[in-house]
């Protein structure tokens, strides 16, 4: 075999790192877990979706086709939402790497080199991702037999999906080389993710009600070819979304093509960075320490850095719950964040109300920025409640503090109890931020916008001869419906987290268990609440209420979520039913967070026991 062709084969397929994490990766039953998961989840919601966009009868060919259409454009933007989820799952390994340095002293004492171990790890853990969407392609196959979706438009959806999970793999990578982060860079590589995906959605829909876009003010804009979910409704939607004409910039012309030749130059040129800092010890931050307490952490009442005393605390009934709630303050750092999301997030809703009472804002524009606003902090809150419980029992195995509690009267549920309403009363102030801001608008509609000129009202006219209808622009029940939802919800996920925390080895597999299991079931919930909300009249919005996002999206924008319901009984049964579906949804929850510490307190000592020594 010649020397090139073998250089070349060491850098990819046979690569002795690839070769082992695709040898290693294929035995563990958890991933083939998930790959059952992601394909249970993508046929089901596809099944729903095809059932309520066809509905009952007969159908022509053409109704066939939009229907099929209509299902292949929600499961893409599906599937592209779980690649965002499941990449850092199997690229978690690798952003953890470096929390134990002797993995990286014995990969640097073997002869490979700085472009094979880059190489290696990024092959070898991408294969599974590459993997879930090879398994899926027969699925959106499928489609094509209802017509109104052709196979040129499946691939480049496809090719949309795997450059994301290319660049979100090499930008673990080069975290990994990097040195700078350890295990809790997974939460904070989720958080980055959807906060990015998050703001440039936001802007791109700022400029295009501006009147910015391409198209006539109202198509692709310079967030379109940076954002893969935008990309992916340009490719879909090119009438509601138009792209740029022939004289305008090219990646505004192209935006499929701009996303995927910039994912794949940005991968380049991490990889390239990582090669040249993997075997130079990374980037090293240099740190200092001063004697005594700073000013600032005596503010906070915090003793000095490192300091085995501190100031005496009252202490609740139940210990455990105390100690959740105030250990999560033990540092400035999260002290400070924390406060600053509520300080910013407050100002930043009082804000929001005041341009438009102000008149910045035009009824769409108020509805479009509290929409992303709101759900934004609620995605926030939710990963920050899946970090904090899918590390709080793993933590303390790990560190040794489980072994001690377990020599204390604490019981089991007391521990469990405690750990949950600790941890959702650490929660409560974040919370408060996005719920605030939702009752702070509906109070305003409440009170007729103090005088607002033009109302806070709207209304729309329908198609033959019906009588016009007239909603508030947000309901004003939007504070307490949402807290119906939002808070059972939260207890769900910190629930799930403890579980998973006490049944894994570590704290990377119980946080990308947490969010996997999170993930996929508000995902499911959300999407069918969203579009059952639109299309099905009544029991519409019952679904709606179910999933914090589309409860959300119904209580901004009851006209466009809620529409069929609307059209068809009026405003005042979408809301009716909408409350009932968040009451349902609140008792739903419990009887889930119930049924999991019911279980978990159950087994507690078997788990621990099965996994006494772990660490």
């Amino acid at each position: 075999m010649p020397v090139f062709l073998r250089w070349l084969l060491r850098l990819g397929p046979t690569n002795p790192i690839a070769v082992r994490l695709v040898q290693n990766g294929s035995r563990r039953t958890r991933h083939l877990y998930i790959r059952a998961a992601y394909l249970a989840v993508l046929i089901v919601v596809l099944l729903w979706l095809l059932l309520v966009s066809a509905g009952g009868g007969n159908l022509d060919y053409r109704e066939l086709a939009r229907a099929g259409a209509m299902s292949f454009t929600s499961i893409a933007y599906l599937q592209i939402g779980l690649i965002c989820i499941l990449a850092p799952v199997f690229m978690a390994g690798a952003i953890a790497q470096e929390s134990n340095p002797r993995t990286w002293e014995v990969m640097l004492t073997t002869p490979l080199s700085a472009t094979q171990i880059v190489l290696g790890n990024l092959l070898g853990r991408l294969f599974f991702i590459i993997a879930l969407l090879m398994a899926s392609l027969p699925l959106f196959a499928l489609v094509q037999y209802f017509g109104g979706v052709p196979g040129r438009t499946i691939l480049a959806s496809y090719l949309v999906a795997a450059c994301a999970a290319v660049l979100v793999g090499t930008i673990a990578i080069a975290l990994s080389v990097s040195r700078l982060v350890g295990r809790r860079a997974v939460f904070a590589f989720y958080v980055s993710v959807v906060s990015y995906l998050a703001i440039t959605a936001a802007i791109d829909s700022w400029v295009r009600l501006s009147g910015g876009g391409a198209g006539g003010g109202n198509g692709v804009t310079w967030m379109t070819p940076i954002n893969p979910f935008l990309t992916l409704h340009a490719l879909l939607n090119p009438t509601a979304y138009p792209r740029a004409d022939e004289t305008g910039p090219w990646a505004l012309r192209h935006p499929v093509n701009a996303w995927c030749w910039g994912s794949v130059l940005l991968s380049v040129a991490l990889a390239l960075a990582s090669t040249l800092t993997v075997r130079t010890g990374g980037l090293q931050m240099i740190a200092g320490q001063s004697g005594g307490v700073p000013w600032y952490r005596r503010m906070f009442g915090l003793g000095a850095s490192g300091a085995e005393h501190r100031p005496p605390r009252h202490v609740w009934t139940n210990p455990i719950a105390w100690r959740e709630a105030a250990a999560r303050n033990s540092t400035l750092g999260r002290i400070v964040a924390r406060w600053s999301f509520i300080a910013a997030g407050a100002a930043w809703g009082i804000g929001l109300v005041w341009m438009f009472h102000a008149g910045r804002f035009t009824n769409a524009d108020f509805r479009l920025a509290l929409l992303f606003t709101t759900i934004g902090e609620l995605a926030v809150v939710a990963l920050v409640a899946v970090n904090m419980s899918a590390t709080s029992i793993s933590r303390e195995r790990e560190d040794g503090t489980l072994d001690l509690l377990l020599t204390t009267p604490i019981t089991p549920a007391e521990y469990l109890s405690g750990k949950l309403r600790g941890l959702i009363a650490y929660l409560l102030p974040l919370m408060a931020v996005p719920l605030g801001t939702l009752a702070l608008a509906g109070v305003y509609v409440l009170t007729g916008g103090l005088g607002r000129a033009g109302g806070v009202t709207e209304t729309v006219q329908q198609a033959g001869g019906a009588p016009a209808i007239t909603a508030p622009i947000v309901l004003p029940e939007a504070g307490l419906v949402a807290s119906l939802v939002v808070v059972p919800f939260v207890a769900f996920c910190a629930i799930v987290g403890m579980h998973w925390s006490l049944k894994s080895k570590g704290t990377i597999s119980s946080v990308v268990a947490t969010v996997g299991v999170v993930g996929a079931i508000s995902g499911v919930i959300g999407l069918c609440g969203w579009r059952a909300g639109v299309d099905a009249s009544l029991i519409g919005p019952i679904m709606a209420g179910l999933s914090p996002a589309s409860a959300v999206f119904a209580l901004v924008a009851p006209m466009e979520a809620m529409d069929s319901t609307v059209r068809g009984s009026g405003v005042q049964a979408a809301r009716v039913m909408l409350l009932v579906g968040s009451v349902c949804a609140a008792g739903l929850y419990a009887a889930i967070v119930y049924g999991v510490h019911s279980y978990t307190v159950k087994n507690f000592d078997f788990i621990v026991r099965r996994l006494a020594g772990v660490k």
